[in-house]
């Protein structure tokens, strides 16, 4: 196997829940060396609350203060590999900080995809309602041309194998003209 390729700057992942960005960042970290976040994981690592709880007591709002200073904190470091929550792209601030501090991949997936992906998940504050199918379509419908506004790459995830769909990535990310690899 040949050596690992180190990719210079920083992968910033964005898309909706369900999407595969903590599964995804996760694969592509190991794969360029990078160290990976999560900013959920973030939030709950600084506060020592789950984001459930977070949301619960402190509401969205309070919430989203809390994730806009983790990503402009993350996003000054150095070779990292981010997985946003999805909700992320609704701030102005985040989407400047994410595209001024790296690439900004959009992983995309159908909506049975993301419904399938998140329907047993109890930590996901947003979908814990009686139609989480219409909740995913509106917040597709709503956050999709932001994701598309600030992403460099977007990259389909329905129905995808990880490895083979972080190998595609890792081409692109390759292939982009701005984001050279790193010598050493």
């Amino acid at each position: 196997m040949a050596a690992m390729e180190k990719l210079a700057g920083n992968f910033f992942l964005v898309g909706l829940m369900g999407a595969g960005k903590t599964t995804v960042g996760r694969a592509l970290a190991r794969r360029t060396g990078k160290t990976f976040y999560d900013s959920d994981q973030e939030i709950e690592a600084r506060t020592g609350v789950r984001v459930a709880t977070i949301f619960d007591i402190e509401g969205e709002l309070r919430f989203r203060n809390r994730e806009a200073c983790v990503i402009r904190d993350l996003a000054q470091q150095r070779d990292i590999v981010l997985a946003t929550g999805g909700g992320a792209v609704m701030r102005e601030e985040n989407r400047k900080v994410l595209v001024s501090h790296g690439t900004v991949i959009y992983l995309r997936a159908a909506i049975d995809d993301l419904l399938a992906r998140t329907q047993h998940d109890k930590n996901r504050p947003l979908l814990q309602i009686a139609d989480p199918r219409a909740k995913l379509e509106s917040l597709f419908n709503e956050r999709d041309p932001l994701y598309r506004e600030i992403a460099d790459i977007i990259i389909d995830t329905t129905q995808q194998n990880v490895n083979l769909l972080v190998a595609r990535l890792f081409d692109q990310l390759l292939a982009s003209p701005h984001h050279p690899k790193e010598t050493d």
